[in-house]
């Protein structure tokens, strides 16, 4: 029998007449429409050529096409490999390098800046735009709905996701069906989602959260989700009184507690409010308690593991924790240097392991080798600790990535921007905490004098280097940076006096 994530999906559906997803402008896509519509998108897919194995590269704007593409990939044993839409042509032309796609999407307006990348490594290159129209849509429009879906193994890659280290460049994190489908049916039950749920979808869908954690739930459970573009604060509280789920970052629940709407009667249908990605303030947990009578359930994750832990849904959410190990995953803490097993309540290197945890990163085989243990447990950077009651509680992360509204920042990148800015001496790029964000992007910088900087000439210079989320938010300018014995910088000292 397959073990093809579409496969599993499609078997798993009750009724095909139910809405799976819902458009703002009123489009109801039936389950049985989405088995139809991804049909057509695998045909014209191995229209284009693609064979089992082939990644299929996806920078397009968010809509229910870019679903069905996601899902028509997999279908067709292809590997789906979607990235942030706010990367800039320099950026892609590194990861189009590395993953080698066959096929690569993009929107219209991108095509041109992109041919070049596309063409170096022989990628078919087609366009899908916001509205769901391009090149793409225009082959599954002409092509047929019936399509065998590729017999694939639980070990064999649905997805190539790149995330961020500390130095050097992405990683792409390869993503098998066992461990798309373990992670998704263990949520489903932990979160108790059935056919009568109903989630505001307003997450990206180019990383975990909004792609595997929010859809593939909902499709799995019979659900149905309200597609949002984006985060939108007057519509989710126009859809909370008819829906009963909403997964989120911090971000979303610090807006929403600004607005007055906010109260346990407009949460009244609601069931359950989640949040991960950035770590959640305990004063925001309490502040969203007091004023809807809900506890904001808090879970951990990562790009390499999917979700790793989650606050009880039935039993006590406690505020700064990120819960309990999940169902058939292992979570322990471990000395840094040794990787000897800690005694409960120390702080040491948090490592998971389970058919939630990836088969190593692309092409990069030391690198899994250092983070991946022969006994299957994966090192994941963060430092943490587990309570009395078996809680995990994140304390810090091991190396210096910033995590800033969900997205991940390595500072090498940023710093070597700002350094060949005219002017710049040397910079050091953190994450100090941040009410909405979790953490922002803040640069510490050595001028040389000549020609003299300002922070929005760094700012402006930075506007077309790199993608929004990783410029900087504040840039502070010192005469020196902090240096231990070795010469190395002493980041933690530059986040304790920028913390403010």
């Amino acid at each position: 029998m397959t073990a093809n994530l579409f496969d599993i999906l499609a078997r798993s559906i009750a009724d095909p007449g139910a809405t799976a997803i819902e458009t703002l402008p009123g489009e109801r896509i039936s389950y049985a429409d989405l088995l139809a519509r991804t049909g057509r998108m695998a045909n014209a897919l191995a229209g284009l050529g693609l064979t089992p194995g082939d990644r299929v590269a996806v920078q397009v704007e968010k809509s229910v096409e870019a679903i069905i593409l996601y899902l028509a990939t997999v279908r067709a044993g292809g590997v789906y490999l979607p990235l942030n839409t706010g990367y800039t042509a320099a950026e892609m032309d590194y990861f189009i390098g590395d993953a080698e796609p066959a096929i690569l999407v993009c929107d219209p307006a991108r095509a041109g800046d992109l041919a070049a990348s596309a063409k170096r490594v022989g990628a078919r290159l087609v366009t899908l735009d916001a509205g769901g129209q391009g090149s793409l849509t225009d082959a599954a429009r002409a092509a047929a709905e019936d399509f065998a879906t590729v017999q694939r193994t639980s070990d064999d890659l649905a997805a190539l996701l790149y995330t961020s280290g500390t130095t050097g460049r992405s990683k792409g994190a390869m993503l098998t069906h066992g461990n798309l489908v373990s992670n998704t049916l263990t949520l489903r039950d932990a979160w108790h989602f059935t056919t009568q749920d109903v989630l505001i979808h307003a997450l990206p869908i180019f990383h975990t959260h909004g792609l595997f954690v929010a859809t593939n739930v909902t499709l799995f459970s019979g659900a149905s989700m309200v597609f949002l573009p984006k985060f939108d604060t007057a519509r989710i509280f126009d859809l909370m009184p008819r829906a009963t789920v909403l997964m989120g970052v911090p971000t979303f629940y610090t807006r929403l507690l600004e607005d007055v709407r906010l109260s346990p009667a407009i949460t009244a249908n609601m069931r359950l409010f989640i949040s991960g990605s950035a770590p959640l303030l305990a004063e925001t947990h309490r502040e969203w308690r007091a004023r809807t009578g809900h506890a904001i359930l808090e879970r951990y994750g990562m790009t390499e593991t999917n979700m790793n832990t989650s606050n009880p849904y039935s039993g006590e959410r406690i505020a700064g924790t990120v819960g309990l190990p999940l169902p058939g995953t292992e979570l322990i803490v471990t000395h840094p240097e040794s990787g000897a097993e800690l005694p409960q309540g120390e702080i040491g290197m948090i490592e998971v392991r389970g058919p939630n945890v990836f088969k190593g990163y692309w092409r990069m085989p030391e690198k899994t080798a250092a983070e991946l243990r022969g006994n299957g447990f994966f090192i994941t950077g963060d430092l943490g600790r587990i309570d009395e009651k078996g809680y995990v509680h994140i304390v810090g992360r091991g190396k210096d990535l910033i995590i800033t509204g969900g997205y991940n920042v390595y500072p090498k990148e940023v710093e070597a921007e700002i350094d060949g800015i005219p002017g710049v001496l040397e910079s050091a790029v953190i994450g100090v905490p941040h009410k909405d964000f979790g953490e922002a992007v803040t640069a510490v910088v050595v001028p040389t004098g000549t020609p003299p900087l300002t922070e929005a000439a760094i700012t402006e210079a930075l506007a077309g280097r790199l993608a929004r989320f990783k410029q900087p938010k504040r840039v502070f300018f010192v005469d020196e940076l902090p240096r231990n014995t070795m010469g190395k910088v002493q980041k933690n000292l530059l986040r304790d006096r920028f913390a403010g």
